[in-house]
């Protein structure tokens, strides 16, 4: 960059760090006085000032304590560090200062320096969310394991059943073999719907979000006719998109069915409720991944909520909140939502859940 002008540096480094656009993270790129020569959306989004505004400004001044950040240039300068890393809080317009972890490295072009501004809030959450999604792919591996392993000795055993029950004439033992011969398919329909999730390919195609809901809607309404009103509150500018539709159909009707169960008491009174709700979320954050629009779709019921005693654990395989539950039908609907590169949340008191799935838009 020998011989080039402080102006021609300027908007290489804007060419330079354009990809930075694309992350979740609030990025600048200052010079050493910290006027910004590169902002990306996102902190755009978050200072609600134009990049325009922000470009040309000095971004210490957008800080509550602005000498941590010109000390922290300094030092970079000086070539203290290879990263400087602090916290403090941001200035925003028309809201409150919004606490963040900064990181401030050296561009390596003798000029410029990168300041990376996190969320506090965002980065515990996204902690969060990798802690969940490792979790949850190790009880996967597990379960899958598991049913792998007691799928070849079920056989066995019902196997043995009948031919015992083909060698003895008492019908009092033949009814002992018929046990055994109906727990053993009891068992194997279980482990075979351990395994649906990894056996089914993923079939592709155009979405229409809204019907799929309109399909799990029909199928609700046929089993509880009486006693629960749906309601369909759509955002029908929602695009197309692609998808697995079966398994966005299984994955609504799953919760759609446990809110109804668990609203057995609100049917039998006449007043339970049941909310299909479309939205179209802007700048979402998945994991470290952003998405310049996302499918917020809620299924919301008015229910007694989840037990605090599963809310941690409510999408753990063969945990449920209701006797005799299986346990398998949030699991399968986060592993569907999952392979959609989305995520599903829930949020649950008294009188409210609400089951988020977030998916990403074209």
């Amino acid at each position: 960059m020998a011989g080039l002008s402080s102006a021609d540096k300027d908007m290489e480094a804007v060419l330079k760090f354009q990809p930075f656009d694309l992350l979740a993270s609030l990025i600048a790129v200052v010079r050493a006085d910290t006027v910004v020569v590169f902002s990306n959306a996102a902190l755009e989004d978050s200072l609600g000032i134009s990049r325009r505004v922000i470009v040309g400004s000095r971004l210490s001044d957008v800080f509550n304590d602005p000498r941590a950040l010109r000390e922290a240039i300094t030092g970079a300068t000086q070539n203290a560090f290879a990263a400087m890393r602090y916290d403090a809080f941001l200035r925003r317009v028309g809201l409150d200062s919004l606490p963040v972890h900064v990181i401030v490295t050296d561009a390596e072009d003798g000029v410029h320096y990168v300041v990376e501004l996190v969320p506090l809030e965002q980065q515990t959450r996204q902690d969060r969310e990798e802690r969940l999604a490792e979790r949850a792919q190790a009880n996967k591996e597990l379960i899958r394991n598991l049913a792998h392993e007691i799928k070849n000795p079920l056989g066995g055993i019902r196997g043995a059943a009948q031919l015992l029950e083909m060698e003895i004439d008492s019908s009092e033992l033949t009814e002992y073999t018929q046990v055994i011969i109906r727990e053993a398919d009891r068992l194997q329909t279980l482990v075979d719907r351990l395994l649906a999730p990894h056996r089914r390919p993923h079939m592709v195609g155009d979405v229409n979000i809204h019907e799929v809901c309109e399909r799990v809607r029909s199928l609700i309404l046929a089993e509880f006719p009486k006693g629960l009103r749906v309601v369909r509150d759509y955002d029908i500018s929602i695009p197309e998109f692609r998808g697995d539709r079966e398994q966005l159909i299984q994955t609504v009707l799953n919760i759609a069915h446990n809110a109804c169960q668990a609203l057995a008491e609100r049917i039998a009174q006449g007043d339970a409720v049941l909310t299909f709700c479309t939205r179209v979320a802007r700048q979402i954050t998945f994991g470290k991944t952003r998405y310049r629009l996302a499918l917020e779709l809620h299924v919301i019921d008015n229910g007694p909520g989840v037990p605090d005693s599963i809310k941690e654990r409510i999408f753990y395989p063969l945990v449920s909140g209701r006797e005799g539950g299986s346990g398998l039908g949030l699991t399968l609907a986060q592993t569907f939502v999952q392979q959609h590169h989305g995520q599903i949340e829930v949020e649950s008191v008294p009188g409210r859940t609400d089951f988020k799935i977030l998916i990403p838009l074209p």
